[in-house]
């Protein structure tokens, strides 16, 4: 096992090395560059720039080099720890990145133990109670989940509060709180707000578990060493949750390794429609204005969250399925 975990190791920064790459392909893809965009914003507002201007700015941030001179510079910072800085904010990436990354942790924690606390004995109960009229509210509630789009829903739940309680449930803090210092009462106010959208992302998610959970352990249920144990007089919930819950869960576990980045982005879309102080709003905002570096720096640690979920996910299964761990022996 430990000598499982440190190939793995091994080949993170090899997986770095490729994500980096083709991370900087993908923002260098679209034509122009951010200073045509700022450009282009100057005179949709009836300002300009002279050519001596976009020259210096050209030469400042490196787009007059070649992408493969751009792409080394960017690496140069990266093995020194610094992500670069931003071309619309002028501020370091790895400031802009900080000032929301403990906001977006948090919303991603909540969300993603949601998704857990309820897909699990949700699927469970489904899978041992097949047919009962709670089944049926749980295959009719995993479709609405799965077919209703997160920001449909986050509009649906922002209209009806506001319609309904003239409540506006945007944001992670009330008006006062926004820009206050971290306190008692700040974090408070942190969670009467984040219950709403913790729900929106992890419906979804939910949703698809539960389903999961449910396909497998009614697959576990029939095989011949359940049959067995019952036979043997073991109670019917003891032998559940200790065999077939243990081989239906692990298809679940091996979905860390994507879940992890899409909870840390906080789904996008909806972190906008709900103005929500996450990094995926950042992550947008940087694409449409071609702030190569603050989108590379974003989209390489969604790659890393990625490999990091991934392992984590294979650890988890080696613990939970004695079978793979003989394998890796």
């Amino acid at each position: 096992m430990l000598r499982f975990i440190l190939q793995r190791l091994l080949l993170l920064p090899l997986l770095l090395f490729v994500f980096s790459v083709v991370v900087f392909l993908l923002v260098q893809a679209p034509p122009g560059d951010f200073l045509t965009s700022y450009l282009a914003t100057l005179a949709s507002s009836g300002s300009s720039v002279d050519q001596a201007q976009v020259d210096a700015l050209t030469k400042q941030f490196g787009l007059d080099q070649p992408f493969h001179v751009q792409y080394i510079r960017w690496m140069e910072g990266l093995g020194r720890g610094d992500l670069g800085l931003s071309l619309e904010y002028q501020r370091p990436n790895m400031e802009l990145i900080g000032e929301r990354l403990l906001l977006t942790v948090l919303l991603a924690l909540f969300a993603f133990v949601f998704t857990w606390v309820i897909a699990i004995p949700a699927g469970i109960y489904s899978a041992t109670h097949q047919n009962s009229i709670l089944d049926y509210v749980f295959t009719l509630l995993n479709y609405i989940g799965v077919a209703t789009p997160n920001f449909m829903l986050a509009l649906i739940l922002m209209w009806v509060a506001f319609s309904s309680f003239g409540v506006s449930v945007t944001g992670l803090f009330s008006r006062e709180y926004e820009q206050a210092p971290w306190s008692l009462a700040r974090f408070i106010d942190l969670l009467q707000h984040i219950w709403l959208p913790m729900i929106i992302l992890g419906i979804a998610g939910t949703a698809r578990l539960m389903r999961v959970m449910r396909a497998n352990l009614l697959d576990e249920l029939n095989k011949p060493y359940v049959v067995a144990a019952r036979a043997r007089g073991l109670s019917e919930w003891r032998l559940v949750l200790k065999y077939p819950v243990r081989l239906a869960i692990n298809p679940l576990v091996s979905t860390i390794g994507w879940y992890l980045p899409q909870l840390f982005s906080g789904s996008l879309i909806v972190a906008t429609v709900m103005n929500l102080p996450n990094i995926g709003p950042m992550l947008l905002r940087a694409l449409v204005q071609q702030d190569m570096y603050l989108a590379g720096s974003i989209l390489l640690i969604y790659c890393f969250l990625t490999i990091i979920g991934t392992l984590i996910s294979d650890i988890l299964l080696a613990w939970l399925d004695p079978r793979i761990r003989m394998e890796n022996a």
